[in-house]
Protein backbone atom coordinates (compact mmCIF):
# COMPACT_ATOMS: atom_id res chain seq x y z
CA UNK A 1 0.00 0.00 0.00
CA UNK A 2 2.67 2.31 0.67
CA UNK A 3 4.64 1.47 -2.66
CA UNK A 4 1.45 2.36 -4.18
CA UNK A 5 0.89 6.05 -2.71
CA UNK A 6 4.24 6.59 -3.43
CA UNK A 7 4.23 5.56 -6.85
CA UNK A 8 1.33 8.10 -7.44
CA UNK A 9 3.24 10.79 -5.47
CA UNK A 10 6.13 10.12 -8.47
CA UNK A 11 3.69 10.40 -11.08
CA UNK A 12 2.04 13.50 -9.88
CA UNK A 13 5.69 15.01 -9.79
CA UNK A 14 6.72 13.57 -13.08
CA UNK A 15 3.09 15.00 -14.50
CA UNK A 16 3.95 18.23 -16.94
CA UNK A 17 2.35 21.55 -16.06
CA UNK A 18 -0.10 21.18 -19.20
CA UNK A 19 -1.12 18.05 -18.13
CA UNK A 20 -2.32 19.12 -15.02
CA UNK A 21 -4.11 22.31 -16.56
CA UNK A 22 -5.89 19.76 -18.84
CA UNK A 23 -6.64 17.71 -15.75
CA UNK A 24 -7.80 20.94 -13.77
CA UNK A 25 -10.29 22.07 -16.85
CA UNK A 26 -11.31 18.36 -17.19
CA UNK A 27 -12.63 18.67 -13.57
CA UNK A 28 -14.47 22.04 -14.43
CA UNK A 29 -16.17 20.93 -17.42
CA UNK A 30 -17.31 17.69 -15.31
CA UNK A 31 -18.82 20.15 -12.61
CA UNK A 32 -20.33 22.07 -15.28
CA UNK A 33 -22.21 19.52 -16.54
CA UNK A 34 -23.27 18.19 -13.09
CA UNK A 35 -25.06 21.19 -12.70
CA UNK A 36 -26.55 21.25 -16.08
CA UNK A 37 -27.96 18.09 -15.42
CA UNK A 38 -29.48 19.20 -11.72
CA UNK A 39 -30.85 22.40 -13.51
CA UNK A 40 -29.26 24.57 -11.31
CA UNK A 41 -27.21 27.91 -12.82
CA UNK A 42 -24.16 29.43 -12.48
CA UNK A 43 -24.98 32.68 -10.06
CA UNK A 44 -23.59 35.76 -10.56
CA UNK A 45 -21.71 38.26 -8.17
CA UNK A 46 -24.13 40.84 -6.95
CA UNK A 47 -23.66 44.07 -8.53
CA UNK A 48 -22.84 42.73 -11.96
CA UNK A 49 -24.27 42.96 -15.42
CA UNK A 50 -25.36 40.27 -18.14
CA UNK A 51 -21.81 40.95 -19.81
CA UNK A 52 -19.16 38.62 -17.64
CA UNK A 53 -16.40 40.29 -19.20
CA UNK A 54 -15.84 44.12 -19.99
CA UNK A 55 -13.68 43.59 -23.26
CA UNK A 56 -16.26 41.29 -24.78
CA UNK A 57 -18.96 43.31 -27.01
CA UNK A 58 -22.33 43.20 -25.82
CA UNK A 59 -25.00 40.98 -28.09
CA UNK A 60 -27.84 42.49 -29.08
CA UNK A 61 -31.16 40.93 -28.17
CA UNK A 62 -33.45 40.12 -31.07
CA UNK A 63 -36.34 42.00 -30.98
CA UNK A 64 -39.91 39.79 -30.78
CA UNK A 65 -41.29 42.80 -33.45
CA UNK A 66 -38.13 44.66 -35.67
CA UNK A 67 -39.06 47.64 -35.65
CA UNK A 68 -37.91 49.92 -38.51
CA UNK A 69 -34.58 51.96 -38.77
CA UNK A 70 -33.80 54.73 -40.47
CA UNK A 71 -31.36 57.67 -40.67
CA UNK A 72 -31.74 60.06 -37.97
CA UNK A 73 -28.91 62.91 -39.74
CA UNK A 74 -31.00 62.30 -43.06
CA UNK A 75 -34.41 62.99 -41.11
CA UNK A 76 -32.81 65.53 -39.10
CA UNK A 77 -32.18 67.51 -42.21
CA UNK A 78 -35.42 66.81 -43.44
CA UNK A 79 -37.00 68.24 -40.86
CA UNK A 80 -34.84 71.34 -40.96
CA UNK A 81 -36.00 72.02 -44.76
CA UNK A 82 -39.62 71.68 -44.04
CA UNK A 83 -39.15 73.31 -40.83
CA UNK A 84 -37.60 76.36 -42.83
CA UNK A 85 -40.56 76.26 -45.70
CA UNK A 86 -43.19 76.40 -43.24
CA UNK A 87 -41.19 79.60 -41.85
CA UNK A 88 -41.54 81.53 -45.03
CA UNK A 89 -43.94 83.56 -46.94
CA UNK A 90 -44.26 81.18 -49.50
CA UNK A 91 -46.11 78.29 -47.33
CA UNK A 92 -48.41 80.75 -45.97
CA UNK A 93 -49.72 82.27 -49.57
CA UNK A 94 -49.72 78.34 -50.71
CA UNK A 95 -51.65 77.65 -47.83
CA UNK A 96 -54.16 80.24 -47.88
CA UNK A 97 -54.87 79.49 -51.65
CA UNK A 98 -55.40 75.95 -51.03
CA UNK A 99 -58.06 77.26 -48.26
CA UNK A 100 -59.86 79.55 -50.48
CA UNK A 101 -59.73 77.04 -53.53
CA UNK A 102 -60.97 74.69 -50.63
CA UNK A 103 -64.23 76.85 -49.53
CA UNK A 104 -65.50 77.95 -53.03
CA UNK A 105 -65.28 74.55 -54.35
CA UNK A 106 -67.35 73.07 -51.88
CA UNK A 107 -69.62 76.00 -51.57
CA UNK A 108 -70.23 77.68 -55.13
CA UNK A 109 -69.85 74.52 -56.99
CA UNK A 110 -72.88 71.94 -57.63
CA UNK A 111 -73.58 69.51 -54.38
CA UNK A 112 -72.63 66.40 -56.74
CA UNK A 113 -69.09 67.62 -57.15
CA UNK A 114 -68.38 68.93 -53.34
CA UNK A 115 -66.72 66.60 -51.06
CA UNK A 116 -66.86 68.64 -47.88
CA UNK A 117 -69.91 70.31 -46.99
CA UNK A 118 -69.94 73.07 -44.52
CA UNK A 119 -68.29 73.42 -41.22
CA UNK A 120 -65.57 71.93 -43.28
CA UNK A 121 -64.98 69.21 -41.36
CA UNK A 122 -62.74 67.12 -43.16
CA UNK A 123 -60.65 70.70 -43.92
CA UNK A 124 -60.37 71.38 -40.08
CA UNK A 125 -59.14 67.58 -39.71
CA UNK A 126 -56.77 67.92 -42.29
CA UNK A 127 -55.42 71.35 -41.41
CA UNK A 128 -55.03 69.64 -37.51
CA UNK A 129 -52.95 66.73 -39.04
CA UNK A 130 -50.84 69.26 -40.63
CA UNK A 131 -50.52 71.25 -37.35
CA UNK A 132 -49.48 67.66 -35.16
CA UNK A 133 -47.13 67.20 -38.11
CA UNK A 134 -45.27 70.48 -38.34
CA UNK A 135 -45.34 70.79 -34.43
CA UNK A 136 -42.52 68.04 -33.93
CA UNK A 137 -40.62 68.64 -37.26
CA UNK A 138 -40.25 71.73 -35.96
CA UNK A 139 -39.68 71.30 -32.66
CA UNK A 140 -36.78 68.83 -33.90
CA UNK A 141 -35.32 71.29 -35.97
CA UNK A 142 -35.08 73.80 -33.03
CA UNK A 143 -33.50 70.91 -31.31
CA UNK A 144 -30.77 70.46 -34.06
CA UNK A 145 -30.09 74.30 -34.18
CA UNK A 146 -29.91 74.16 -30.36
CA UNK A 147 -26.98 71.35 -30.33
CA UNK A 148 -25.31 73.51 -33.38
CA UNK A 149 -25.32 76.79 -31.29
CA UNK A 150 -24.07 74.89 -28.55
CA UNK A 151 -21.18 73.52 -29.91
CA UNK A 152 -20.52 77.11 -31.98
CA UNK A 153 -20.59 78.14 -27.84
CA UNK A 154 -18.04 75.82 -27.07
CA UNK A 155 -15.81 76.61 -30.10
CA UNK A 156 -15.85 80.35 -29.38
CA UNK A 157 -15.85 79.86 -25.63
CA UNK A 158 -12.06 77.52 -26.13
CA UNK A 159 -10.97 80.33 -28.59
CA UNK A 160 -11.26 82.67 -26.23
CA UNK A 161 -10.02 81.02 -23.63
CA UNK A 162 -6.60 80.50 -26.45
CA UNK A 163 -6.79 84.41 -26.86
CA UNK A 164 -6.92 85.39 -23.70
CA UNK A 165 -3.90 83.09 -22.83
CA UNK A 166 -2.25 84.79 -25.74
CA UNK A 167 -2.57 88.51 -24.35
CA UNK A 168 -1.42 87.24 -20.69
CA UNK A 169 1.38 85.63 -22.30
CA UNK A 170 2.18 88.94 -24.63
CA UNK A 171 1.86 90.76 -21.20
CA UNK A 172 4.20 89.36 -19.75
CA UNK A 173 6.80 88.92 -22.51
CA UNK A 174 6.47 93.10 -22.80
CA UNK A 175 6.79 93.47 -18.98
CA UNK A 176 10.32 91.43 -19.03
CA UNK A 177 11.58 93.92 -22.14
CA UNK A 178 10.98 96.79 -20.31
CA UNK A 179 12.75 95.38 -17.83
CA UNK A 180 15.57 94.42 -19.69
CA UNK A 181 15.64 97.77 -21.56
CA UNK A 182 16.04 99.34 -18.63
CA UNK A 183 19.36 97.60 -17.39
CA UNK A 184 20.91 98.45 -21.08
CA UNK A 185 22.47 101.34 -21.95
CA UNK A 186 21.30 104.16 -23.59
CA UNK A 187 23.22 106.16 -26.25
CA UNK A 188 22.89 109.43 -24.01
CA UNK A 189 23.98 107.90 -20.86
CA UNK A 190 27.11 106.33 -22.86
CA UNK A 191 28.05 109.32 -24.22
CA UNK A 192 27.64 111.08 -21.04
CA UNK A 193 30.21 108.38 -19.81
CA UNK A 194 32.41 109.06 -22.34
CA UNK A 195 32.63 112.56 -21.77
CA UNK A 196 33.17 112.42 -17.87
CA UNK A 197 35.77 110.33 -18.75
CA UNK A 198 37.66 112.22 -21.44
CA UNK A 199 36.97 115.45 -18.84
CA UNK A 200 38.96 113.57 -16.23
CA UNK A 201 41.68 112.94 -18.55
CA UNK A 202 42.24 116.53 -19.87
CA UNK A 203 42.24 117.45 -15.91
CA UNK A 204 45.23 115.16 -15.15
CA UNK A 205 46.76 115.75 -18.20
CA UNK A 206 46.75 119.67 -16.80
CA UNK A 207 47.91 118.70 -13.50
CA UNK A 208 50.62 116.72 -15.14
CA UNK A 209 51.16 119.83 -16.85
CA UNK A 210 51.29 122.18 -13.95
CA UNK A 211 53.80 119.41 -12.08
Amino acid sequence: MDDRKREDRKGRRDDSPRQRIQGELRELRQLRELRTREGGRPQRPEGSTGRSRLDQPRTVRRALIPMPTYDPEAFGKLSERIARFLGTGRFIVWMSVVIVAWVVWNTLLPTTVRFDEYPFIFLTLMLSLQASYAAPLILLAQNRQDDRDRVNMEQDRARSDRNIADTEYLTREVAALRQGLGEVATRDFVRSELMALLKELDDRRESRDLV
